[in-house]
């Protein structure tokens, strides 16, 4: 046998192994497209895995026949994320032996570089378990306030984006955007509707902008998991009401903010909204996978990750009461909430056109330092 024939050989084996009889392809999609959609759904995620997981598409002969895989995007959406996120909770709270304190934390420590100069507690026998480990305090003088610039950096993390918002569109990372009404939700009560109303762009806006003159400004703040995990007031402000909007947990790192459109608008998020001296004032934290947990100091109603929920739904909570007429005062610097691992802030408020951002988008920032000022 000449070397050509014998180099062939294995190739056509190759070849009649990936040969599909289509007829019975045919046939088999036929039954599966009488399915109900769930359970399609669960039939076809086995052969979209291993479409997107065999080398050399083995499996693409089968799109000859009609199939078509489910994408990335959906495969993704289908993972239980809050199933996960809850399990991750509950391994977060389970004590460790003294013994083994050390090896774990040295490792996430190694892992995601964190500085165990900066906190308040640097024996790693003190944590009894990964949570305190993660919402781990900082010495006082590890983080100063600045006191030049009007808002500040709430917590540690990575700028992911900032600017103006403009036709009511924030961008999550560069040229991926979302909805500024969808991520807030609806500025007016419309409890008794059974569904918000879409309310024009022009329209939501002047709900939020309060003072002629004045513009909508964004920021982004993405923490890594290394990160300190607290999060504090960036401003002297005014909160007067809290939206919590549960949701999926998917993950909100820079990559996966540039892959999926409108991620912050699926994930669960607590969205905090006031006034401060230049008028509206609003600080969301979005929560992530295994970071089901969203911790609001003054808030003791707050319930994150629930094991149920509707799709869509958000629970509103006024913090203006008879007794208390103008909300929860919050002075900059001051402890806000925690988060569980990391996740995102996203801070929209209003201010007049002269406001400038003291940033570079992606540079690395630490709860203290200036984000803008007028």
């Amino acid at each position: 046998m000449c070397q050509s024939e014998a180099r062939r050989g294995p190739e056509l084996g190759a070849a009649k192994w990936l040969h599909f009889p289509q007829l019975a392809l045919r046939r088999r999609l036929g039954q599966l497209s009488c399915m109900s959609r769930p359970a399609l759904k669960l039939r076809s995620w086995p052969l979209t895995v291993l479409y997107y997981l065999l080398p050399f598409g083995a499996l693409r002969p089968l799109s000859r026949v009609g199939w078509r895989p489910v994408s990335r995007v959906a495969l993704y959406k289908s993972v239980p994320t809050r199933l996960l996120s809850r399990a991750w909770g509950r391994l977060n709270q389970v004590e460790l032996p003294h013994w083994l304190r050390r090896p774990v934390y040295s490792l996430y420590i190694w892992t995601f570089g964190v500085n165990m100069k900066e906190a308040a507690v640097e024996d790693l026998h003190h944590y009894r378990n990964l949570s305190e480990f993660f919402r781990r305090k900082l010495k006082p003088q590890a983080r100063p306030v600045c006191g030049l610039h009007s808002v500040i950096s709430p917590s540690d993390g990575k700028i992911l984006n900032f600017g103006q918002v403009k036709n009511c569109e924030v961008e999550q990372v560069k040229g991926v955007t979302y909805s500024l009404e969808s991520f807030l939700g609806p500025r007016t009560s419309t409890d008794d509707l059974p569904f918000p109303p879409a309310t024009p762009c022009g329209s939501f806006r002047n709900q939020l902008v309060t003072r002629e003159g004045n513009e909508l400004y964004h920021c982004v703040i993405y923490l890594a998991p290394g990160d300190y995990h607290c999060f504090h007031s960036p401003t002297d402000w005014t909160v007067s009401h809290r939206r919590h909007f549960p949701g999926s947990l998917m993950s909100v790192n820079p990559g996966m903010a540039r892959w999926i459109k409108e991620l912050f608008c699926h994930n669960e998020r607590v969205v905090l909204t006031g006034d401060w001296k230049h008028g509206f004032f609003s600080l969301t934290a979005v929560g992530a996978t295994n970071v089901g947990s969203i911790r609001i100091y003054f808030d003791r109603d707050l319930h994150t990750n629930s094991p149920r929920y509707s799709k869509g739904s958000y629970n509103d909570f006024s913090f203006v009461t008879h007794t208390n007429k103008e909300g929860i005062p919050m002075r900059k610097g001051e402890h806000l909430g925690e988060f569980n691992l990391g996740s995102t802030i996203v801070l929209i408020f209003e201010a007049p056109k002269d406001f400038n951002f003291k940033l570079k988008a992606g540079q690395k920032i630490r709860f203290g330092e200036a984000l803008g000022s007028l």
